[in-house]
């Protein structure tokens, strides 16, 4: 698949991310962090194992395959919903996008000093730019970043891992398909998560029986676009363009998810907004590569010519 092709993926992703986050910040304020994740997560396996099986992709995984879905799990679903979905009852939406905005340049870091990878100057002055770019649009929110919270620090734990998981997955990719990957541990985590929360949040099952109707559309939506069809495109953009790549275009994030507050809580988006959007496409073109690509081409068109 061309790169091109790959990345408009990855713009797709972060749209269904981005109108994810405040769809994941209802259901937990309904219903226990860990108890909805779980029953969330197991959905998305159920509807990722489905679309493989219309490929026909689904098979038993060897022996060596296994350890890559239990540490993905652990990492990228366990760790990553457990932290995030706690994070998001204790700290503030504009605190958590800026948090998430982070793993690109977490991921740059991780990337260089596991996998001796080391991204171009242009994509490190990408990903140092759309942070900015992150900044500015989630201060233009207005409501508290300053302090750090143990909401906060889940966040970044949630991050942290989720990046760590991107490794694993890239790793992965040349032994099994990242979307099979993905159904699996989505799976596994999702299995481990409904333990945590019958020993961490007793009783909150019964609560389910009495959610509002609202919530059950936004649970489904989440549960298929957001996670199942959103990590399943976005981890098998990892194995074609690479972890660091891929995580560029996380700054994406923040934009959409403010976007999507905008439509459904009637939040305004100001200047201040719209400069974080430049600042934000801006650094994905360069950090993704995607500007350097344009001018080799161009170089060698004119070298071609002359």
């Amino acid at each position: 698949m061309k790169q091109w092709k790959i990345y408009g993926i990855l713009v797709f992703v972060m749209f269904l991310w981005g109108f994810n986050l405040p769809a994941v910040k209802f259901l937990v304020s309904e219903v226990g962090p860990v108890t909805t994740s779980a029953f969330r997560i197991f959905l998305a396996s159920v509807v990722v194992f489905s679309i493989l099986a219309v490929l026909k992709m689904v098979r038993k995984p060897t022996k060596q395959e296994w350890k890559y879905i239990v540490l993905g799990a652990f990492l990228n679903v366990v760790c990553h919903h457990y932290f995030l979905s706690l994070g998001l009852t204790m700290t503030t939406s504009s605190n958590a996008g800026l948090i998430l905005g982070t793993g690109p340049v977490l991921t740059a870091v991780l990337v260089s000093l596991f996998m001796k990878n080391y991204p171009t100057r242009l994509q490190w002055f990408g990903a140092v730019l759309g942070l900015i770019g992150v900044s500015a649009t989630v201060l233009a929110a207005g409501d508290g970043t300053s302090g750090i919270s143990l909401g906060d620090v889940l966040v970044f734990l949630s991050i942290f891992t989720q990046v760590f998981s991107y490794l694993v997955i890239s790793k992965a990719a040349s032994a099994i398909d990242p979307r099979l990957l993905t159904a699996y541990m989505f799976l596994v985590g999702s299995a481990i998560l409904f333990v945590i929360s019958l020993i961490q949040e007793p009783g909150e099952i019964k609560v389910l029986i009495n959610v509002p109707p609202i919530f059950w559309i936004a649970f489904i939506g989440s549960a298929v676009f957001g996670t199942a069809v959103g990590h399943m495109l976005y981890n098998y953009s990892i194995g074609k363009a690479g972890p660091s790549k891929a995580a560029i275009f996380m700054n994406l994030n923040t934009l959409f998810t403010l976007i999507g507050s905008s439509i459904f809580l009637n939040e305004k988006i100001t200047q201040q907004h719209i400069l974080g959007l430049v600042l934000i496409v801006t650094g994905v073109l360069f950090g993704s590569g995607a500007v350097e690509d344009i001018w080799n081409k161009y170089k060698t068109k004119k070298s071609v010519s002359e």
